[in-house]
This record gives C-alpha cells, sequence and structure tokens, in this order.
C-alpha cells in the first residue's frame, strides 16, 4: 500500500517547546508520529532543525516542517513505494532527499517523524501490531517487555537543583511481569515522595522534566540515601536496583576536567576534579549502593575513562552521547532503520541495548513498541508519573496483556545482550 498523503505540523512537547509530528495517510487509514527531543545532548547526535527565529525563542521547528511538507512528502508520494518498505523508505530520505551525515539539509526531527508514521503503516498493512511488526524487521521471533528504569529524582540540567547527576533511577528487577514492576515502581516513588516531603518540606516533591523529584540536594551520596530508604519503604529491599544517568558531558571542562558544580554561578576552577577523581567516586559509590546500571559516566570524547571505568567495574555502563544510536559512532540518529542497524550492530558486539526517550517528550509512544520488539531488556522513559512518560508505560502494560500466557519478562537478565 502507497503513500497518498503525508501532512506535517508543529506541535508542543512536554517542557513547553515545539516538535514536528506527522500525519501519514494510506488506505488502510491515517497513522501519526511525533518526535521529541532533548536537553542535554551529544556532538554526535543527528541534526535536530530549529528555527532559530524569534518565535518560541528560536525553538520553532516550521523549517523541518516545511522540509516534510515541501520535500520529503511530495518525493515519497512520487516514489510510490509501499509502506512495508520501511529500509527502502528511510535509505531514500536519509541519502536522496538529505544526503548529509548528521541530517543537516532536511532534519532528524524531520526524517525521524516520517520514518515512525512509516512504521506504524506498515504495521496496519501487515495487519500486526507495531512492536510485531518491528520484531519481523528485526527478525526477532520472540519479544520481551522490558525492565522499566524509572527516573525518580532529577538534577543535571533537568532540575533547578544543585545536583550535578541528572537522573537517579530505579529498577524493579525482581518484579515477575511488567505490571508487577510497574506498581512496585510506582509505589515506590509514592514512599519517596513522602520521605521527601516530611524531611525537606512540600516544594521538594516539586518534579523535574521526567517526572521525577527535585530536591534541594546536591550530592549523589544524598539522592541514593534516598532512593534506599524509599525502596526500603515500600518492602522491595532486594527487587529493586538503582541506576544513574551521570550525563557527564554537561561537566566536562575543556583539558580534562570535570566541573560537579557546573549550576553554582559562584563555583571556581579550584572545585573541578580530574577524570581518576571521578571515576574513584563511582567506585566508592558503587561498593556502598546497590547500582547495576550508569550511564555516561565520563564525556563523551574521554575515552581514557571510560575504559579504566569498564576494566574496573562491573556494573552496566550505558552510552547515550558517547554512542547516540549512530552506527557509524559506534542515539539519536534519525530514522527507524538506522536505529535497527545501530541496535543490531551493538547486538554482534554483545553489547546490550537500552531504548530510551528524551526530555523532552510528547504522547506518541512508539518507544514502548521498539522496546519490546527489539528485545531490548530495558526501557528509560521517566517517572511513573506525567502523561507523556505514562503513555509509554501504558502502552507496555497493553502489551502484555495483549501476549497474555506469551508475555516475558526480562526482569534480573535485563543485561543479557541475546535480548537485543
Amino acid at each position: 500500500m502507497s503513500i497518498l498523503k503525508i501532512t506535517a505540523r508543529q506541535i508542543l512537547d512536554s517542557r513547553g517547546y515545539p516538535t514536528v509530528e506527522v500525519d501519514l495517510v494510506t488506505r488502510k487509514g491515517l497513522f501519526r508520529a511525533a518526535v521529541p527531543s532533548g536537553a542535554s545532548t551529544g556532538i554526535y547526535e543527528a541534526n535536530e532543525m530549529r528555527d532559530n527565529g524569534k518565535e518560541y525563542q528560536g525553538k520553532g521547528v516550521m523549517k523541518a516542517v516545511n522540509n516534510i511538507n515541501k520535500i520529503i512528502a511530495p518525493a515519497l508520494i512520487r516514489k510510490n513505494l509501499c509502506v512495508t518498505e520501511q529500509h527502502a523508505i528511510d535509505e531514500f530520505m536519509v541519502r536522496e532527499l538529505d544526503g548529509t551525515t548528521n541530517k543537516t539539509h532536511l532534519g532528524a526531527n524531520a526524517i525521524l517523524a516520517v520514518s515512525l508514521a512509516v512504521l506504524k503503516a506498515g504495521a496496519a498493512e501487515k495487519n500486526l501490531p507495531v512492536y510485531r511488526w518491528v520484531a519481523n524487521l528485526a527478525g526477532n521471533r520472540t519479544v520481551t517487555l522490558p525492565v522499566p528504569a524509572f527516573n525518580v529524582l532529577n538534577g543535571g540540567k533537568h532540575a533547578g537543583n544543585q545536583l550535578a547527576f541528572q537522573e537517579f533511577m530505579i529498577l524493579p528487577v525482581g518484579a515477575k511481569s511488567f505490571a508487577e514492576a510497574v506498581r512496585m515502581g510506582s509505589e515506590t516513588y509514592h514512599c519517596l515522595r513522602e520521605i521527601l516531603k516530611k524531611k525537606y518540606g512540600l516544594n521538594a516533591c516539586n518534579v523535574g522534566d521526567e517526572g521525577g523529584f527535585a530536591p534541594n540536594i546536591s550530592t549523589p551520596s544524598e539522592a541514593l540515601d534516598l532512593l534506599v530508604d524509599a525502596i526500603s519503604n515500600a518492602g522491595y529491599v532486594g527487587k529493586i536496583m538503582i541506576g544513574m544517568d551521570v550525563a557527564s558531558s554537561e561537566m566536562w571542562i575543556k583539558g580534562g576536567k570535570y566541573n560537579l558544580n557546573f549550576k553554582d554561578p559562584r563555583q571556581e576552577p579550584s572545585q573541578w576534579i580530574s577524570g581518576d577523581k571521578l571515576l574513584d567516586t563511582y567506585t566508592s559509590l558503587l561498593a556502598t549502593y546497590p547500582i547495576v546500571t550508569i550511564e555516561d559516566p565520563f564525556d563523551q570524547d574521554d575515552w581514557e575513562h571510560w575504559i579504566k571505568f569498564r576494566n574496573r567495574s562491573k556494573v552496566q555502563i550505558v552510552g547515550d552521547d558517547l554512542l547516540v544510536t549512530n552506527p557509524e559512532r559506534v542515539n539519536q540518529i534519525g530514522s527507524f532503520t538506522e536505529a535497527l542497524e545501530a541496535c543490531q550492530m551493538a547486538k554482534r558486539a554483545n553489547w546490550k541495548v537500552m531504548v530510551s526517550h528524551r526530555s523532552g517528550e510528547t504522547e506518541d509512544s512508539t518507544i514502548a513498541d521498539l522496546a519490546v520488539g527489539l528485545n531490548c531488556g530495558q526501557i528509560k522513559t521517566g517517572a511513573p508519573c506525567r502523561s507523556e512518560r505514562l503513555a509509554k508505560y501504558n502502552q507496555l502494560l497493553r502489551i502484555e496483556e495483549e501476549l497474555g500466557c506469551h508475555a516475558a519478562y526480562a526482569g534480573n537478565v535485563f543485561k543479557q545482550s541475546r535480548l537485543c
């Protein structure tokens, strides 16, 4: 079934900034996709096209919208490809219509919105749910419900406190199903809220971009102590583990130092620390707390300390700014096909894959289907709070219900690369 019509528009994401939404029409119906954007970004990410004009403080996306309506849409309709030809459509947009390394001509946000709409239309054409169509495209015979990494405490660029590390997460690895994992995460989240309210006052219950709380704390130990207490109060010691997203590229100082006080206007260069000192900090935290995963512990170009950390620790190390779902850099690459290629490349290298949201999200829940269809075993899409985050978790609940007795939850084996 070929594409009859494509219409793009500018909508608002969860932070109130513009983003791109696409409606794609075939004889099967209308298929809609919207793309997210991040607050902290890696320098190797594909180009997110912004208008840089007066409207929306320069963050408008009408250039990307116009590129879809005036370039991509008519070209794809003329090409007359079937919506099940995902690879061919993505290749046509990326190679022929854009033709640049980082999507600087059309914008990754333009290409991705169309790519995801095509994915949904292709699933409908095959009379399959999106996660099953994703599994078919990936060559996966089985699918797995992922362990959710609930971001419950926010720092870094996601919050207005002095906490440098960006995210502190809870992972219900001891749950028997995804539904139970959601319940455990929600109960622990609300236990954490009560702890914060009693210890710091009601203002500490304000939430950040991704639904996590943003209390006025400044050190990772404070955050981790709060999580340990919340897990204990909820009754899930040993069943819920902890993860961190440091987003250390935001703290990186040219010359090889890290500024953990980068949000303090009074910070002094004498407070900057070396990569080795930061590595020692991680080693101490890992010895004290039940941490199973750390994302972006060092700057995307600080290979020396990535290697040192990998050799010293057995914890899962996640590369976001390091890898940016880019097969050439191996996260945010710009089409479904390229994301699939990055996932498969990771699998061949015996790496694990975590499907992740962005801080500026929409109600689009496609990444839930991606996590299941790609057999990733883990997903990070915010706190069990805020509708744009819950849209993904609720979609996973629906998928688990649909799978019935065939539903498999990753649980304690979420880090095994064979799931990818």
